[in-house]
């Protein structure tokens, strides 16, 4: 009885985390990923839609299934002394959020309350409104701040050459601009921890999903003040943050000393990467790590100097530090060899 009911729970979940996606297809999903009759996922669909976990329309052949809005909640905080992202955590964001298992809500403790304390503390504004819609499938929140604006806030004070230069250097971790008091870390772990995470600032979008290889950028004339950050997850992941943590460390030492750069994030527009001060750009403060990884993620090509200044010139005077590849095209990767051909001192291995 045990077994039958946690296959049922399985089904139901595999419904709630697919739904979205396949409304009106999610009974023969279903059915065919776990290899028992429409007649049986029926039952399930019933049941869930009992529940109000699940919305039902049109007729029998064209039923069409959407998650049901479960809980929706908002609060707008004044910015002042006293206000701190643990008790608002403990007293307002948990009771909305749970009951959830607790390695989702340790993800959620830690985004939160990451993004919460860096609105109070560095976006300079006077108020930061918090929104949160949970369903049977996922849970999704917002904060936004009425502030600077986080890109615009880093390009200032880190003199970088603008919003998506600070985007680039967000990437890599270890980034902030109160050094004293905070590691740099909270922005780049809570981007891999959730399905989805996504900030808008100014007229620059940065979005994050789990998986993907590709951040995405856009820029757009619409100028979004202050600060919006999204965060979504789905209710059931077996995703931990230690896992995440662990991820992003290397050998025995369990300290953040593992960065994934997207190399594409050093183009604008249509330009090449084939200058040294493009590649300095994309190598400023990856001494901060012990391995580094340069995703080729849709970068055609890079020239000469480009590869050679990270391949050799960075490689020589950083033989501490381990260079890998990821998702370079053939001829990314003849290019690196070239630059690598002159390299003495530096082992630097592609990685699948």
């Amino acid at each position: 009885m045990t077994r039958v009911r946690a296959r049922g729970e399985d089904v139901r979940r595999f419904i709630l985390e697919h739904v979205e996606k396949y409304p009106a297809d999610i009974s023969k999903l279903t059915a065919e990923h776990f290899k028992i009759t429409r007649q049986a996922v029926n039952k399930h669909l019933q049941r869930l839609t009992s529940e109000h976990a699940l919305n039902e329309s049109g007729h029998t052949r064209n039923r069409i299934y959407k998650i049901s809005s479960q809980t929706e909640w908002n609060h707008v905080y004044q910015i002042a002394t006293g206000l701190a992202e643990d008790v608002v955590w403990r007293d307002d964001i948990v009771p909305v959020l749970a009951p959830m298992p607790d390695n989702v809500m340790d993800i959620w403790h830690y985004g939160f309350t990451e993004m919460f304390n860096n609105a109070i503390n560095h976006s300079g504004g006077s108020e930061i409104y918090v929104k949160i819609q949970k369903t049977a499938a996922f849970a999704q929140l917002v904060i936004a701040d009425d502030g600077i604006g986080i890109f615009k806030k880093i390009q200032t004070e880190l003199n970088l050459l603008d919003e998506r230069h600070a985007i680039l250097e967000l990437h890599k971790g270890k980034l902030t601009t109160d050094p004293k008091h905070h590691t740099g870390e909270g922005i780049f772990f809570t981007s891999r921890m959730f399905d989805e995470f996504d900030i808008l600032s100014g007229g620059v979008y940065f979005g994050h999903t789990f998986g993907d290889a590709r951040d995405w950028i856009s820029e757009t004339d619409r100028f979004q003040s202050g600060t919006w950050v999204w965060m979504k997850i789905t209710n059931h992941t077996a995703r931990t943050t230690r896992k995440i943590f662990d991820q992003f460390s290397s050998g025995e030492d369990y300290g953040f000393n593992k960065t994934v750069v997207p190399v594409r994030l050093a183009q604008y527009g249509n330009e090449k990467l084939i200058s040294r001060s493009q590649a300095k750009r994309l190598l400023a403060r990856i001494e901060l790590f012990k391995t580094v990884i340069f995703n080729f993620t849709d970068v055609d090509s890079i020239g000469q100097a480009f590869s050679d200044e990270i391949f050799r010139v960075f490689a020589n005077q950083h033989p501490e530090i381990e260079l890998l590849t990821t998702h370079a095209n053939s001829s990314v990767k003849r290019m690196i060899e070239r630059a690598k051909s002159g390299a003495t001192t530096q082992d630097e291995k592609p990685i699948s």
